[in-house]
């Protein structure tokens, strides 16, 4: 799982496909720490193409949404489906997220 990362408009765009387990919850926080680094703030997930995501996953967005928030920003989930949408609403992070 790689995430597929472009900066539009200064909103960063990330698409993330397949199973994302603690590995790819690491790459993915490696590659989205230098963004907010340099002041972005608003960023949009495209959970889509992902058919699976475990805790680390989940505390990484969670993690990257806090202090995109504490920056005057946000997230924005897309394309939630499937066993993601549910895990996003048993553990209530739809209350948490803005979701498309």
């Amino acid at each position: 799982m790689l995430p597929e990362i472009n900066v539009v408009n200064g909103v960063v765009q990330v698409r993330l496909s397949g199973k994302v387990y603690v590995e790819g919850a690491t790459i993915l926080r490696e590659k989205l720490a230098p963004y907010l680094e340099k002041g972005h703030k608003d960023f949009i997930v495209d959970l889509g193409p992902v058919t699976y995501i475990d805790s680390s996953g989940l505390g990484v967005l969670i993690g990257i949404q806090k202090k995109a928030v504490q920056n005057g920003g946000d997230i924005t989930i897309k394309n939630l489906k499937g066993d993601v949408k549910e895990l996003f609403e048993l553990t209530r992070l739809t209350k948490v997220f803005t979701i498309e």
